[in-house]
This record gives structure tokens, sequence and C-alpha cells, in this order.
């Protein structure tokens, strides 16, 4: 996770968060979080990066939509990071 940006990572918590979210429910996620607009050239740019580095998968619900899933690796560098902000940042 650390080559990942600040919006990378989180785009993964969101899509660990929901159900087999698509672009558009991440996207809205992520704006109510900023507080403001996530643009389309942003957005899908830094998916296919977390697709590519293999931390999550793309699925096609259908011809217009796709849909996108943390991997396991996603899920244990999620884990891992939880630990290590764990060890700076107490309760």
């Amino acid at each position: 996770m650390y080559d990942l940006t600040g919006f990378q990572r989180d785009l993964l918590y969101v899509i660990a968060g929901l159900d087999e979210p698509h672009g558009l429910a991440i996207k809205e996620e992520l704006e109510d979080y900023y507080e403001s607009e996530v643009n389309h050239g942003r957005l899908y740019p830094n998916l296919d990066t977390l697709v590519e580095k293999g931390l999550i998968e793309k699925g096609e619900r259908d011809r217009r939509t796709n849909f996108y899933t943390l991997t396991k690796r996603g899920k244990r560098e999620l884990d891992a990071r939880k630990d290590w902000e764990a060890q700076y940042v107490s309760a």
C-alpha cells in the first residue's frame, strides 16, 4: 500500500465497505467524504490502476455497468495497513 496514492487507498476502503459497487456508487461515496466533485477522469484511471496491481477485480454487471470487488490481496493489504496504523494511533 505504500506505493498507492491517498485517493487510491480511499478507493480500496470504499470498495471494501460496499457490496460490489459500481463506479457511480464509489464516486458518490467519495464525493460525500471529500465534499467536492470527483471527476470521471480521476476515478476510472485510478480504479484501473488498482485492477492492474491485483488489489481489486472488475466485473461486468451489464454492457454499461462494471462493478468492483476487493481481491484477497487487496484485503490483506488493507488489514496490514490497519495494523500498521494501529501502532501509531491509539483508540
